[in-house]
């Protein structure tokens, strides 16, 4: 079912709908195409998915490839990882595409959690996937950007194209510019990721254009378990810092 532009599936599935649809004119349509009222329709992308993802609870947004086939080792790796963030407490957060991104999708939901696609308009994409149990589709990316940072802990980025380092340094932006705080970020795929951090490392680094401490706002890893455990101490470190919360001590801090 859907409500407004969210679609809802499974355990998601409210009992009653609400049709919020005006009347059709006849008359003539270029007022849809005009600037006012694109502002208009980007506001309304804003206030749905600020409505639908409100109550979300703890989350985690995980990127990767939409043409990662099934039998793709990272496929595997992408289901595993969505099972074990819900089982410690996170739901999933994906672009609702194929490849990894379904994949995530798949072992939050078939783990009882909250599958959470945000999927864009693309002229070869079918929309969301099947595992997706509360979605939403964007027009507009830098909306669905903000949604994926807001109602997000931390991100987990598996190989992926254009779009997944799209994701990835815009994430890297908003630490590096202080934007966001304490926000997790993991790359996993040591082989995949290896000439981009050797290149930042060598090129980018040794040119001056960014700083050693930049190089340490990601943690590379293969295994699953530490990419959740990042996930799990940044959460204990913003709960002991929380507002009464007290420091605890031992409380590991996620790089920033």
């Amino acid at each position: 079912m859907y409500r407004g532009r969210t679609r809802l599936r499974r355990g998601e599935m409210e009992s009653g709908t609400t049709d919020q649809r005006l009347l059709d004119s006849r008359g003539p349509t270029d007022w849809v195409h005009t600037d006012p009222w694109r502002v208009l329709r980007i506001q309304s992308e804003f206030i749905e998915g600020f409505g639908s993802l409100a109550e979300l609870g703890p989350a985690i947004s995980v990127f990767g490839s939409a043409r990662t086939p099934l039998d793709d080792p990272h496929y595997a790796l992408g289901e595993t990882l969505g099972r074990r963030l819900t089982e410690v407490g996170f739901a999933v957060v994906t672009g609702g595409g194929p490849g990894v991104m379904e994949a995530a999708n798949k072992g939050a939901s078939q783990a009882g959690g909250i599958s959470v696609g945000l999927g864009i308009e693309l002229p070869f994409e079918a929309g969301l996937n099947e595992y997706v149990d509360r979605g939403l589709n964007f027009r507009y990316f830098f909306a669905r950007k903000t949604m994926f940072v807001k109602y997000a802990q931390g991100f987990i980025v598996l190989p992926g194209g254009f779009g997944t380092f799209d994701e990835l340094f815009e994430a890297l932006t908003l630490v590096q510019t202080q934007k966001v705080t304490s926000f997790p970020i993991v790359l996993m795929g040591t082989s995949y990721w290896a000439g981009l951090i050797d290149w930042l490392r060598g090129t980018v680094l040794a040119d001056g254009k960014i700083s050693e401490r930049d190089l340490d706002m990601f943690r590379l890893t293969d295994d699953v378990e530490e990419a959740v455990e990042v996930m799990v101490d940044a959460r204990r470190h913003r709960q002991s810092s929380a507002p009464g919360g007290g420091e605890t001590r031992g409380s590991a801090v996620p790089p920033e």
